[in-house]
């Protein structure tokens, strides 16, 4: 394609095409928004500064308290500030086996934590959970910042249309957003906005809003070489919605693509997803509104009835206290509840409970709480152990989507520290290989001890057939093996594991003093019988003396 077709015309053509998709699942993310996160979503631009309509669906806290305890899970076990939850390796390189790589690799990832702490990552982070929870979906858009290096803005639902390339992989994304007249001035200025910009300047009208588009997509005037920004692998541009002025506000590109997509399961082709903790426990959380209100009628029936009585006493005031009463009517008829009920209440109690455990178990919130907190006290630690492995067999898909998403984050980061110049300089033996990202957070921990423990029971069985049966059993165990996959899971540090090949030193050692103390008792056991049969001649003493026996 020419550059030429990079008008706003085909940017027009293209958002109506990417709308195809968006349209489909956009009552599904209202019908979500309002039953768990009715402020989070942004359908129409022109909201923005605007509160939502009062929400009328929402009767009980359950599914609000759900989700934050999810988003506050998630946070915690998978990207806590206060921990170490991801580690920086060389691929196809045991760095455990050089100290230089070791060290470079060290630095490496203090330096990205260094970035993450002075970002404002660790403060959308939680809202992102909170999105992926509920629509399976969150985009976090990745901004330059010549402070922290790394600026995030987290982009309502709804607010963005999105589109992949044939590997699955999200690779188009544009958004609609407002923006005042100002920040349009300051950041595209004056010869790029249109003339209602200028005017609302020229006006002081600094805080009107103007709708803008911003698009991202695979470049099809890619050039590796150039230096221009617009041939660069994503072609970005910024251009104001309603104004009929064919020029951009911007027009430049990205190396690497400019978001992270956090996103849950996928059905086949799919762009968005289908499935996530909230599409499935919607139909519970309405159910446990109806009941709600279901039972709230009951009981207001039982405290505060209709009543019913002659027409006489249409006009008398009843007063609600202990003393109240009312005249009775000419033939002593007097005031009675229309409805004579007595709703089973406690039964509707027990279901309405049974619905909330349902809806906090959906988005793993018992999950959470086991591993984040183990000590329980009416459980032994056996049973909590198998209760976590069932568990992380269902987060497992989820978690490894978030691990996408914060990989993404972590390979741009590096991508801004080479431009700029900043990274530590790495050691020469591992120039050219790729870096990779193991995540070692508490959940990744988590998914780990479920080979933990199968390691551990297949080492014992095996240890107790060869004591019952066979000692030459336990020569089926590569015990080197299995100590550095156990420290892998485990996240033990190389620096407390001896390499293999040293500790085969250390065996080989062993072997050999073992074999000289043989030797050596031989020689003993050989001079006494000498002794005893002939009694010490002059040879003798002098081998004994020679060997340092006597």
């Amino acid at each position: 394609m020419s550059e030429t077709q990079y008008s706003k015309r085909y940017f027009n053509l293209r958002r109506e095409e990417l709308d195809i998709a968006y349209n489909n699942v956009k009552s599904d993310w209202q019908e979500l928004a309002d039953y768990f996160l009715p402020r989070s979503v942004r359908f129409l631009a022109r909201n923005v500064n605007k509160q939502p309509a009062k929400n009328k669906k929402i009767k009980e806290s359950t599914p609000l308290l759900a989700v934050r305890n999810f988003s506050s899970g998630m946070m915690s076990g998978a990207t806590n500030p206060a921990t170490n939850w991801f580690k920086v390796r060389v691929n196809n390189y045991s760095k455990e086996t050089n100290y230089e790589v070791k060290t470079w690799c060290s630095d490496v990832e203090n330096l990205f934590r260094d970035i993450f702490n002075s970002s404002n990552l660790y403060r959308v982070l939680p809202a992102v959970y909170k999105q992926v929870g509920v629509f399976g979906l969150s985009v976090l858009a990745l901004i330059e910042d010549e402070d922290s290096i790394l600026r995030c803005k987290l982009l309502p639902i709804g607010s963005y249309r999105m589109a992949k390339n044939e590997n699955g992989e999200i690779d188009t994304i544009y958004r609609v957003y407002m923006e005042t007249a100002k920040n349009l001035y300051d950041k595209f200025g004056a010869e790029n906005v249109s003339r209602n910009v200028l005017k609302a300047i020229e006006a002081d009208r600094y805080e009107e809003l103007f709708e803008v588009v911003h698009f991202v997509e695979p470049n099809k005037n890619f050039m590796p070489s150039s230096l221009w920004a617009e041939d660069k692998q994503f072609i970005s541009v910024y251009y104001e919605a309603d104004s009929n002025e064919e020029k951009f506000l911007s027009k430049s590109g990205f190396d690497k693509f400019p978001y992270a997509v956090f996103e849950s399961e996928i059905n086949g082709e799919d762009i968005y997803p289908s499935e996530c903790p909230g599409i499935n426990a919607l139909p519970d959380v309405k159910q446990l509104m109806s009941m709600v209100i279901d039972e709230g009628k009951a009981i207001k029936k039982m405290i505060s009835p209709t009543y019913k009585g002659p027409a006489s006493l249409k006009n008398k005031k009843m007063i609600d206290a202990p003393a109240a009463f009312i005249e009775e009517d000419e033939n002593g008829r007097g005031l009675s509840p229309i409805y004579e009920v007595n709703p089973r209440v406690l039964e509707v109690d027990s279901i309405i409970e049974k619905l909330k455990e349902s809806v906090k178990e959906i988005f793993y919130n018992d999950l959470f709480a086991m591993i984040l907190n183990t000590a329980e006290r009416s459980r032994t630690a056996t049973e909590v152990n198998e209760l976590k492995e069932e568990k992380m067999v269902l987060l497992s898909p989820l978690l490894q989507q978030i691990h996408s998403g914060l990989n993404h984050i972590i390979e741009w980061v590096f991508d801004e520290c080479v431009k700029m110049d900043i990274l530590p300089e790495p050691p020469d033996e591992i120039i050219g290989s790729n870096m990779d990202i193991e995540f070692v957070s508490t959940l990744a921990q988590a998914q780990k001890a479920v080979k933990i423990s199968a390691m551990e029971r297949f080492t014992t069985f095996t240890i107790n057939l060869a004591q019952a049966l066979d000692p030459s059993i336990r020569n089926k165990l590569n015990a080197n093996k299995i100590v550095d996959d156990y420290a892998e899971y485990a996240n033990i540090s190389p620096e407390q594991i001896v390499p293999t090949y040293e500790a085969e030193k250390l065996k080989q050692k062993e072997l050999e003093a073992q074999n000289n103390n043989q030797l050596i008792q031989q020689v003993k056991q050989g001079s006494e019988i000498i002794k005893n049969i002939a009694g010490t001649d002059s040879y003798g003493s002098e081998l004994m003396s020679r060997l340092g026996l006597i």
